[in-house]
């Protein structure tokens, strides 16, 4: 075991190697195409193909386009948020680089901090992209307190799923990351309503969707609109933060039981 003195000098400036660590980290994943074109592109490609079809339907009081632009802002920070870190760190494991970067000076904590950073930047540039496609294309008006508020809460969505990312990074392997990960994001995205509004799909999958936690951050996006569903916005911010507590509690545990047996 190395001393505290060598896992972590006196000098080690924390903020300072957090920034850093984030800065390469988002360049290393923007200049990784498979995951920037696909993390970005399929929102976009989805909200310009379903969501500008409707911008001229209404349904009572909702704009429809205005409506899918929540649901495909949760849809793509979701998937940076599982990819960047899901399979990032699957298989930043799987080549033993978190066994180099903790044999440095480096804090492990900023190597995990960046990586939810990069997740957090990616799901503002996608949020971003998909408000502009909409205000220029899909007759959506967003104010600049609503869109003040996407962004906050894709913030706050991109840290609660970065957990869950954290969590299958730890339990599956490297080479079978982006299929598991599909497995799981696919179906519960389909299920949550974020690709066509929730009350058009069967009655008995409407069941399903409060089971699971990106029903719970899509009807907070919603929210910002006055979409949402009947349901006190207290439980749904409940079930959001009860489920990145869970992710991380049982990440806590797996990564020190990996410690103990390495």
């Amino acid at each position: 075991m190395y001393p505290a003195a060598i896992l972590q000098p006196a000098t080690t400036n924390v903020p300072d190697i957090c920034r850093k660590e984030s800065k390469y980290e988002f360049v290393k994943l923007l200049r990784t195409r498979s995951f920037s074109l696909a993390t970005i592109g399929f929102p976009v490609m989805f909200y310009i193909i379903f969501g500008l079809a409707n911008r001229h339907s209404f349904d009572g009081s909702v704009h429809m386009a205005k409506y899918m632009l929540a649901g495909y802002a949760c849809f793509g920070l979701i998937g940076s948020a599982l990819f960047g870190i899901g399979v990032g760190l699957s298989s930043d494991l799987a080549a033993g680089w978190l066994e180099l970067k903790r044999a440095s000076p480096m804090p492990v904590s900023a190597y995990l901090f960046a990586k939810c950073a990069a997740a957090v930047a990616f799901g503002l540039i996608i949020v971003t992209i998909l408000s502009l496609i909409g205000i220029a294309f899909g007759d959506v008006h967003l104010s600049p307190i609503e869109l003040a508020e996407m962004l906050g809460m894709t913030i706050c969505g991109s840290i609660s799923f970065a957990s869950m990312g954290l969590l299958l990074a730890l339990i599956v392997p490297a080479n079978a990351a982006p299929g598991i990960i599909n497995l799981i994001y696919l179906p519960m995205s389909f299920l949550s309503g974020l690709w066509i509004p929730i009350k058009f799909l069967p009655h008995w999958l409407q069941g399903i969707a409060p089971l699971l936690p990106t029903y719970h951050l899509s009807q907070l996006m919603l929210s910002i609109f006055h979409y949402n569903d009947t349901m006190s916005l207290i439980t749904h911010w409940n079930a959001l933060i009860g489920f990145t507590l869970l992710m991380l509690g049982i990440s806590r545990l797996l990564f020190h039981r990996k410690e103990q047996n390495a």
